[in-house]
């Protein structure tokens, strides 16, 4: 004969369930009643240590009973499905927050990006021998300034407009060294004038022809505004890709009022590098050298205290301008190499 079992009381089962749920329950109405008014008196029944002569008798509930009755109030309707926020508001915690990616920091160079030096190459080449042309030519301005009867035509010329470019001061004297150079040299390529496909010239050799490409307009620009006292780390050549004419123009870049303006021998007024939006930096020469552009990183948890960079071009796949070495048919997938 088997053993019979004791009967249990009616809903003793019902009520062990809901004693299991009270303490849940009670800390939820409790968060959820300071979102809404609706459960704030069900979850004043559960407040600890209250008077228990004065509580009504007990009520009994579920989590998904309660949510199931706040979105009926708030007509989200019977099917509407409740998602849990990744972090609440109105809840206190002690769980570390992941941290933002920060924006890419902002350089000092045109563009808002930096540089750094460029490897040994034929721009480091042309970029020295023009140097060398530079100092010849000083020679030959200082006896002009101390002797004007041996002074040849065209160094007398270029010395005329460094004088109306000293006279000036502030943008207005970026004005004047971009619409006096552009005014006295006619644009004619490399390979037409000398033929080779790419001669840099310092401004008396230019000036002597009064013929020259963009390079060479950029260069007489940046001596031009050295002799007239501009302060040299303020001046860039920058070698870029016009995106929008598909060319490879040099242009020259000054600093002033905290802000990078673009000379150009297409241009006749001055452009913020803000606003040459076609443009994709590549290479800044200046009295240091040849430098490439570079894009920084997003920043994220920084290693080793550093912020990171790529090579300003890798970010545009449009461009198929000038590699180190100056040639323009070349593409950027040589630039990674170089790195």
């Amino acid at each position: 004969m088997g053993s019979r079992q004791k009967p249990r009381k009616p809903g003793s089962l019902a009520l062990l369930t809901c004693l299991l749920w009270v303490g849940a329950c009670a800390t939820s109405a409790d968060a959820l009643a300071a979102d809404d008014p609706a459960v704030a008196a069900t979850a004043t029944e559960f407040a600890p240590g209250s008077d228990l002569s004065v509580r009504p008798p007990a009520t009994f509930f579920t989590i998904n009973a309660v949510l199931a009755k706040l979105d009926r109030l708030r007509g989200a309707g019977p099917n509407a499905i409740r998602l849990a926020s990744i972090q609440p508001s109105g809840i206190e915690t002690d769980a570390r927050s992941l941290p933002k990616a920060a924006a890419p920091a902002r350089g000092e160079e045109p563009f808002g990006l930096f540089t750094f030096r460029a490897p040994e190459g034929t721009l480091w080449r042309k970029w020295r021998g023009v140097e060398a042309d530079m100092a010849k030519e000083q020679t030959i301005l200082d006896r002009c300034r101390s002797s004007a009867e041996d002074c040849p035509s065209y160094a007398a010329q270029f010395l005329r407009l460094i004088n109306a470019v000293t006279s000036r001061a502030g943008r207005a004297r970026l004005e004047e060294a971009n619409r006096a150079v552009n005014m006295a040299i006619r644009y004619v390529s490399d390979l037409s004038q000398h033929g080779e496909v790419d001669r840099w010239s310092a401004p008396l050799a230019t000036f002597a022809t009064a013929k020259g490409d963009c390079e060479d307009y950029a260069i007489a620009k940046y001596v031009a505004l050295r002799e007239a006292g501009f302060p040299r780390d303020q001046l860039r050549l920058l070698l870029v890709r016009d995106r929008a004419v598909r060319q490879d123009p040099a242009v020259l870049a000054a600093r002033i009022d905290d802000r990078w303006l673009i000379l150009d021998n297409r241009n006749s007024g001055l452009i913020e590098d803000s606003d040459a939006t076609s443009f994709t930096p590549l290479f800044a020469i200046d009295h240091d050298g040849v430098h490439l552009f570079a894009a920084p990183y997003a920043k994220g948890p920084v290693l080793d205290g550093e912020d990171q960079a790529i090579p300003a071009a890798n970010s545009n796949p449009e461009w198929h301008g000038l590699d180190e070495s100056g040639d323009h048919s070349a593409g950027l997938g040589s630039l990674p190499l170089l790195l």
